[in-house]
């Protein structure tokens, strides 16, 4: 039943679409580039009916997860911080895009193996990094949601896929080749990447969105960063002689064996919807004004109601738009309720004893002669 409503009640959007009346060339609508409808409407900025653009901050954790040195050490977590700001575009109400700037810090430990690791103890070492991305956003509310759910819209689950670049600096302590001491001389381990083509680093997570209001929404995300690059953790340079055990130095960076040292962070975050429309896109749900098409075939009263007005003169025409309300008894009339005068002398055909020859009035609409 309600699928058989539901295609009656886009019937109208199928019949509008075959309309093929001819038009006019003009620059009003329709016109012969529109498909000939009555029912066309500019494609422009006056006739967006949401908002599409929003400002989104935020900030929480970050760790260095999958990597040499790491966030995760002896039991213990060393906190980092992450900020993010971003401008927002949403394209449909299932996909956006974002440009994201982000800044964060993270710190992490390590030990060498063997007698390295005794005399260097546990190696402390600290990330500085700003990225700037391209982000990917999916609507995964929107995308699964069900053609019978009819629940208040308020929650969101979203997917993130992102790519950008970033730069970092990185310090390494320990007791032993890392650490700052004059005699020997020797200095802890500091590297700074700027950006540029090989700085490249991918991101995926996911967002759970609450709507606050039209205006405003909070969200809580999780990502995880994938760098690319074996140095972004401090375990040190990332060449290929940096590998190689019969090489001097102490080899952090062969404590994994993945050469991609990735970061996760966890934040609460605020957009702020930018508008005057009464809801943002992402917000919008298309099923909803088909439930309401549905909605108002379910509740239309089933009884045909015909002559609301009676037929006063009981000539077959309505009074609703009967056009002569006092036709006499037995008067034939057209579609409007008028009687017929076949030979237009002003006798109507009723009294008219020379129906299909015009007379006066007086002979009865016969002529004299």
């Amino acid at each position: 039943m309600k699928l058989g409503l539901l295609l009656l009640a886009t019937l109208p959007i199928a019949a509008y679409a075959q309309d093929s009346t001819a038009v006019n060339t003009s620059s009003e609508y329709p016109n012969t580039f529109s498909s000939g409808s009555a029912n066309v409407q500019r494609f422009d900025n006056k006739a967006r009916r949401f908002n599409d653009w929003s400002i989104s901050v935020g900030g929480g954790a970050a760790f260095m997860a999958h990597s040499d040195l790491r966030s995760f050490y002896d039991k213990k977590v060393n906190w980092g911080y992450n900020a993010y700001v971003s401008v927002d575009k949403q394209i449909t109400h299932v996909f956006g895009l974002s440009l994201i700037y982000q800044r964060g810090e993270t710190k992490q430990k390590a030990m060498l193996p063997g007698s390295a690791g005794a005399a260097a103890g546990v190696g402390t070492a600290t990330t500085k990094f700003d990225q700037v991305a391209l982000m990917g956003d999916i609507n995964f509310s929107n995308l699964l949601r069900r053609v019978d759910n009819h629940s208040p819209y308020r929650w969101a689950l979203h997917g993130y896929a992102g790519i950008g670049f970033q730069g970092y600096n990185t310090s390494l302590h320990d007791s032993n080749e890392f650490r700052w001491s004059e005699s020997p001389k020797r200095v802890p381990l500091f590297i700074d990447k700027k950006f540029d083509i090989n700085s490249l680093y991918y991101q995926f997570g996911t967002g759970l969105k609450y709507k606050v209001s039209k205006l405003i929404d909070i969200e809580a995300r999780t990502m995880y960063i994938v760098s690319g690059d074996d140095e972004f953790d401090g375990g040190g340079w990332a060449e290929p002689n940096d590998y190689d055990p019969a090489t001097p130095g102490s080899k952090y960076n062969m404590i994994s064996d993945s050469r991609s040292d990735n970061a996760w962070t966890v934040t609460l975050g605020v957009s702020f919807k930018l508008g005057n429309k009464l809801s943002h896109l992402a917000w919008h749900d298309p099923l909803q004004e088909a439930y309401y098409r549905t909605s108002v075939l379910e509740n239309a009263a089933t009884e045909l109601v015909v002559c609301e007005k009676g037929d006063a003169d009981n000539d077959g025409v309505c009074d609703d738009w009967d056009r002569q309300l006092d036709t006499p008894a037995g008067a034939r009339v057209d579609g409007a309720g008028v009687a017929l005068d076949m030979d237009l002398d002003g006798v109507i055909d009723l009294y008219d004893k020379c129906v299909t020859v015009p007379g006066p009035v007086e002979n009865n609409g016969c002529p004299t002669k």
